[in-house]
């Protein structure tokens, strides 16, 4: 495929940022999680030619590199920080590494008291200075031609990690951790939200125009603790955020049980997965808060007519009560991140009809409204 020129200003410019306030616009905006991955050749070519993940995400010239990368080959409606959701608790000591096949690990697991009195909040312009001049970068060589979004994994989500040491399929030890010692578990939480506090400050210092929240363990907590160990925490965040006008997006994989708690954090958007209907989303609190999502991943894995299908019953699904304004406030988007198996070619069509369906709604529904 040709890769785009993503030089000069386009219309691109404010789409997102409109629809995470619910402005009208003139298409629905579209980004992707994991849109800089695996799946594109050029980004293998750079984690190559970088060593390992570590060395890829540590390097400001390279993380700029990769980030704008699917920008080059897609329409998209916004960039988003080349960076990993665990560069917090590595950067507390906990040694991080990535093992070929396994996943992300940690040498010093975070598992008594001696280990939790040593955990300590990181200067972002300190011990993740890499991640905030790769956002200077980014936002400099963007040019203004789309927003940064900038990120952190979740305090419940950083602390799975921390404590289990790498992921896990039952979640025992901070489960065990929750049940024996409450107190250490909250402890955990309140020093990585202050963490997490002051690292998306700074990104936002840096140049980010949107951060995200990624709780991509919050679905794994009964209802009692997903509200005490995970939304309590990102409704703190989301108040902490120093420049009120950078919208604020939360996502909890598996949390659509949570919908209107997740919308009481405060935050201007609510990410929603695949196993959400988007139509029942927006009744339910698509009138206060965004949209984010929510076609599920593996439907990139079916034909160039099969993704159009999908796309098409997402955006309809978003808009299918007549009463509501079409689109408004939706941010189109995955229910997770692109699977490095996606036809990039997938993508492309994703994107195209996104663009295109979206704004043909709109155009069908104010003709209706003109005739009535």
């Amino acid at each position: 495929m040709a890769e785009r020129n993503i030089e000069g200003p386009s219309a691109r410019a404010t789409r997102l940022l409109r629809a995470l306030r619910r402005e009208p616009v003139d298409c629905t905006p579209v980004w992707l999680m994991r849109q800089a991955g695996r799946y594109l050749p050029e980004y293998n070519q750079s984690r190559a030619a970088a060593g390992d993940f570590l060395a890829l995400c540590q390097s400001p010239d390279r993380a700029c590199e990769v980030t704008l990368q699917p920008l080059r080959r897609f329409d998209l409606d916004a960039a988003i920080l080349f960076s990993d959701i665990l560069t917090i608790p590595d950067a507390m000591g906990l040694g991080l590494r990535f093992a070929a096949g396994e996943g992300p690990w940690f040498e010093r697991p975070v598992r008594d008291e001696a280990d939790v009195a040593h955990l300590a909040v990181p200067d972002p312009e300190v011990e993740l200075r890499y991640v905030c001049d790769a956002v200077r970068l980014i936002r400099r060589e963007l040019g203004g031609r789309v927003p940064l979004i900038g990120f952190s994994g979740s305090p419940w989500t950083l602390a799975c990690y921390m404590v289990e040491g790498r992921g896990s399929s039952d979640f025992r030890l901070i489960k065990t951790l929750r049940y024996r010692r409450p107190d250490l578990l909250h402890r955990i939480l309140e020093v990585v939200t202050e963490a997490v506090i002051a690292y998306l400050n700074a990104q936002i210092a840096a140049g980010a125009q949107v951060v995200m929240i990624f709780d991509t363990w919050g679905g794994v907590l009964s209802d009692a603790d997903f509200v005490a160990c995970s939304q309590s925490y990102l409704a703190r965040i989301v108040a902490a955020v120093a420049d009120k006008t950078v919208p604020v997006v939360v996502f909890t994989k598996g949390g659509g049980l949570w919908l209107e708690r997740l919308a009481d954090t405060g935050a201007a958007a609510v990410g929603v997965d695949w196993t959400v209907d988007l139509a029942e989303a927006r009744r339910r609190i698509g009138t206060r808060v965004a949209l984010q999502g929510n076609l599920d991943p593996m439907a990139l894995m079916g034909s160039a007519d099969t993704v159009r299908q999908q796309v098409v019953a997402t955006l309809e699904r978003y808009d299918a009560d007549p009463s509501l304004s079409p689109g408004l406030g939706h941010v189109f988007n995955l229910g997770h991140g692109l699977s490095q198996f996606t036809p990039p070619d997938s993508v492309a069509v994703l994107v195209e009809t996104v663009h295109r369906y979206s704004a043909e709604i709109r155009r069908r529904r104010a003709s209706s409204s003109s005739l009535s």
